[in-house]
């Protein structure tokens, strides 16, 4: 009986062979792990933001009502603060759990089986994950040595594989590094829809390009809470997208997905942002800081950013070992050992106390 059961529970194969993603963890985790007191610890390994969030978010928080009631499944004053924020119009803004969720419901709407998506990494890991989920076909375009891209070579793979979608991320995870408009100006003619993940666009000099939608029918911007509003804890995304897309979207999109305490924290964040970017220029400046700093130490070589970290190779020792070395001083580091990121770490701006801190460590290595 029980083996006949057993061939009853048939799970995809390509689920089985599949790779898990690695995560970042907590700091509770990671003070267990390392034996350390979690008030010690500098956590600099997920581009958070180190100051957090708006104090009216604490004090929206504290005084939350109606928990025992399901939210607005539409996200309604939140979209209207947004439309504010971002000047385009509510009916063109969908709140996803996160921009994670959000791409999940554009792999829904797009990707049917063995349908193909361009990925170009070194980038934010969850494209080239979640498409298979969705049953879709990842080619990837690597980057050059410099983390731009290959645009003859992206050019070539949407036509020869009639990709359906072109995932980007600019500023680019983990590089740093923008897209430069005349190039996303270029690949927007191919026949693909171009999704532009503008995850850290706060902390860029360049500027959002989400006025762009109204005039490409195939460009769909991404944007993000968790990094400059502070609230990654939370997780609330949101997308803007052609006007065409948005019936289809509403169809798909689980109903309660932007949970009652994310919208109203992002709600109180969009009422505080002259507070929020006040930060984001600190961060900004810590960010400038370390990047000075690195390149005069003799194992750190690090990329250009315009975001809120700074991607390192790590020179004349292994990058897991100076992770290791600056995780005994309470101090956690991304650290990469993959194609084209042998030996790199990358580092988020921290206060600036977190930061002396870090270049006191790094300057004892030397």
């Amino acid at each position: 009986m029980a083996q006949n059961l057993k061939t009853k529970v048939r799970i995809r194969e390509d689920v089985k062979s599949m790779k898990a993603y690695t995560p970042t963890t907590s700091l509770d985790v990671f003070a267990e792990r390392l034996g350390l007191n979690v008030d010690t610890l500098i956590k600099l390994d997920a581009n958070e933001n180190p100051f957090g969030p708006s104090p009216k978010v604490q004090e929206t928080l504290a005084n939350l009502q109606n928990m025992n009631i399901y939210p607005d499944p539409e996200s309604n004053r939140l979209r209207d603060l947004l439309s504010d924020y971002t000047g385009m119009p509510r009916e063109q803004i969908l709140c996803g759990a996160g921009a994670d969720e959000l791409i999940e419901i554009i792999l829904q709407l797009f990707i049917e089986p063995n349908d193909t998506i361009v990925n170009t990494p070194p980038t934010f890991a969850m494209y080239g994950f979640d498409a298979p989920l969705y049953y879709g076909q990842v080619i990837d375009v690597y980057r050059d040595e410099n983390f731009d891209l290959d645009v003859p070579a992206i050019e070539q793979a949407v036509i020869e594989h009639e990709a359906k979608l072109l995932f980007l991320c600019s500023p680019n995870n983990p590089s740093g590094n923008v897209i430069p408009h005349e190039t996303m100006k270029r690949l927007l003619d191919l026949p693909t829809t171009v999704v532009i993940d503008e995850a850290y666009i706060e902390f860029a000099e360049d500027d959002s390009i989400v006025s762009w939608v109204n005039d490409y029918p195939n460009l769909i911007v991404l944007r993000t809470m968790s990094k400059w509003a502070g609230l990654a804890g939370l997780r609330v995304g949101y997308g803007i997208f052609p006007m065409d897309l948005m019936s289809h979207l509403w169809k798909i999109k689980q109903p309660y997905n932007v949970n009652l305490a994310a919208d109203v924290a992002a709600q109180a964040s969009l009422e505080d942002t002259s507070y929020l970017l006040g930060l984001v220029d600190q961060m900004v400046a810590q960010r400038k800081r370390m990047v000075e700093a690195f390149a005069e130490l003799p194992f750190l070589s690090p990329y250009p950013s315009e975001s809120n970290f700074i991607l390192n190779k790590v020179v004349g020792m292994g990058a897991d070992k100076l992770r290791d070395r600056l995780a005994k001083e309470g101090i956690i580091v991304r650290y990469y050992n993959k194609p084209r990121l042998h030996d790199h770490i990358r580092i988020s701006a921290g206060t600036p106390e977190q930061v002396d801190k870090l270049l006191a460590v790094l300057k004892t290595l030397a």
